[in-house]
């Protein structure tokens, strides 16, 4: 079975924050990661799977799963026939932080 890929308006943004920081450096190897990262999320159509699961990473039960691109982590869920694709973070940052700021209680 094919799923149907939906990705978050935030994941364009992702990218293209990604793409603008390398091209400060070089625009050949922006273009080649943003490819690359469309390129993994893409494959994510067949093979919904292929990515690992949070629960691994971290002792919460959550329903992510993340591909490794370079540095950059694309961060999905498989949601009946769909693979919904949330954030692309760099695997330094504190990306459990950003993708459950929601679930952290305010001080």
């Amino acid at each position: 079975m094919k799923f149907k890929i939906r990705i978050n308006p935030v994941v364009i943004a992702d990218v293209r924050e990604i793409k603008a920081y390398i091209a400060e450096d070089n625009p050949g190897a922006a273009a080649m990661m943003g490819n690359a990262i469309y390129s993994k999320i893409e494959k994510l159509a067949d093979f919904p799977e292929m990515g690992a699961s949070l629960s691994t990473k971290i002792n919460i039960k959550r329903d992510y799963r993340f591909l490794v691109c370079g540095v950059y982590l694309i961060f999905y869920k498989i949601e009946g026939e769909f693979v919904s694709v949330y954030r692309v973070l760099n695997g330094v940052q504190d990306y459990l932080s950003i993708l459950f700021a929601e679930d952290i209680p305010k001080v």
